[in-house]
């Protein structure tokens, strides 16, 4: 896969994305705990200020066309100039929430708050955001996407104020909207309950056709044509007829939670669903159940309104995949690999073979033929250590031009083989591409004991700086080194 940068996606992704800086924050929270704030949730609280000086310590960097056309902005500078009228105190309790969640070691965020556009237009937003890698400071890249849900939030509250303008509505409403009846599935609860069973989510463990039954009990009264156009569907009545299209196994994993809700009473629910369209496309929704006044005792008139999540979905698929990998040679990064040495010193997973890699030329590259040559070469590194392991094995740009495989439950010999392999598949990348040959220098180590952990780490380590000091000196030397054994 071809490499691909920040700045390649962030322009064009169908929802609003924010760059933000948080290296001041970071500061500011370090200085906190070092004067001894311990509750910070309830620090907080005690003065508004603090959450206003929290505020103030993000820089924002840059702002993708989307949120210039969702805020009604004209430029960047303009937004930028004029963010006291888009964030205003209404967005203050959602932002404690994210603040609570940093301070607390998350390298994610997730708020419902308010902002409004620059002509004053109010906005419901569900904002979600990830620390990226630091670049120069702890915390110096935040991505923040944000989504409009304010129709949605309208909808249901206009749905709700009054019949005739809940019709009129509920056909024009630029969201998908169902009206169900339910009473089928409250008469099957019900049934279960009078057998005097009392652990509802065993029941439906042990016995799983209860919800495959409960859901082919859903009668659909009415869909609105928005539903139609979700849904690819050139008819209610093509709708109606090819359901089992739509409900397909996906959901029922969620189908269980929503009838565990219903069993305890809850006639208000809201989760993340996944559909599929009638043409066969993957839907993530947000779902909003509810059963109208009224109603109570039968179900026989619920409300299910469906907004449609999948542009949310993949953005936060991005989000996830750039806080995990490296995105020029497609490899986990060093927050990834940090992380995952700790995963396998606390599982204890045993043996754990190191082998720690140095592109040899990468500087060399980068001085005689500039920066897009050397990329070049990382990318091909890349390729070569996708193609070598397999999980749960994983390779890591740990650095520059240096590189890890992490091999769980691999020992010395199994090492040697991938090391082979290793030494094979640069061979026919040399081959394949022209210009400076891929060249690097290794340690192998194996732990077998995860006390022992650190210590081959830092054996492999140091067999590759040993390595690499042999490749220099058959350089200066003007000689060919000889190929070093595969262990």
């Amino acid at each position: 896969m071809q490499g691909f940068r920040l700045d390649d996606f962030f322009d064009v992704m169908p929802m609003s994305l924010w760059l933000e800086d948080y290296s001041a924050l970071y500061e500011l929270f370090e200085r906190w705990r070092a004067e001894g704030v311990v509750n910070f949730q309830a620090w907080l609280a005690e003065d508004h200020a603090r959450l206003l000086q929290c505020a103030g310590a993000i820089r924002l960097v840059r702002v993708n066309r989307q949120t210039l056309e969702l805020y009604g902005a004209s430029s960047s500078e303009a937004l930028m100039a004029r963010l006291g009228e888009v964030m205003r105190d209404d967005m203050l309790e959602g932002f404690a929430a994210e603040m609570l969640a940093l301070w607390s070691g998350a390298r994610s965020f997730q708020s419902a708050s308010v902002n409004y556009t620059l002509d004053g237009r109010r906005l419901d937003i569900s904002l979600k955001g990830v620390v990226l890698p630091d670049r120069e400071r702890p915390w110096d890249q935040v991505l923040v996407a944000v989504e409009d849900v304010t129709e949605l939030h309208e909808s249901r509250r206009l749905a709700l104020s009054n019949e005739r303008l809940a019709r009129e509505l509920f056909g024009q409403a630029p969201v998908s909207l169902w009206v169900e009846d339910f009473s089928r599935i409250k008469v099957l609860i019900d049934e279960v309950r009078e057998q005097g069973i009392d652990d509802f989510r065993t029941f439906i463990d042990v016995h799983p056709e209860f919800v495959e039954r409960c859901l082919s009990e859903i009668r659909v009264l009415d869909v609105n044509s928005h539903t139609l156009r979700m849904f690819k569907a050139n008819s209610r009545a093509e709708l109606l007829s090819r359901l089992a299209d739509v409900f397909q196994e996906e959901m029922l994993t969620s189908f269980a939670e929503q009838l565990i809700d219903l069993w305890d009473g809850r006639l208000f629910q809201q989760r993340e669903v996944q559909n599929r369209t009638l043409s066969g496309d993957n839907l993530y929704i947000h779902m909003q159940f509810s059963v109208f006044e009224g109603h109570e005792d039968d179900w026989s008139m619920v409300l299910v309104a469906l907004t449609d999540i999948t542009a949310r979905k993949k953005a936060e698929a991005y989000l996830e995949y750039l806080g995990k990998h490296d995105v020029l040679t497609q490899l986990k990064n060093r927050s990834f690999y940090v992380d995952e040495l700790s995963r396998l010193e606390r599982k204890r997973v045993m043996p754990v073979s190191f082998i720690s890699l140095d592109l040899n030329n990468l500087k060399a590259t980068n001085d005689l033929e500039g920066h897009a040559a050397g990329d070049a070469l990382l990318r091909r590194m890349g390729e070569v250590l996708n193609k070598v392991i397999d999980r749960p094995a994983s390779a890591a740009r740990i650095g520059g031009d240096e590189f890890m495989i992490l091999l769980p439950r691999v020992d010395e010999d199994g090492a040697r083989t991938v090391l082979t392999n290793l030494h094979r598949l640069i061979e026919l990348n040399n081959q394949f591409y022209g210009g400076t040959n891929l060249s690097v220098s290794v340690g192998v180590a194996t732990a077998r004991h995860y006390e022992g952990l650190s210590q081959a780490l830092h054996v492999a380590d140091l067999d590759m700086y040993r390595d690499k000091r042999m490749h220099h000196a058959y350089r200066r030397a003007d000689d060919v080194p000889p190929s070093k054994p595969d262990a």
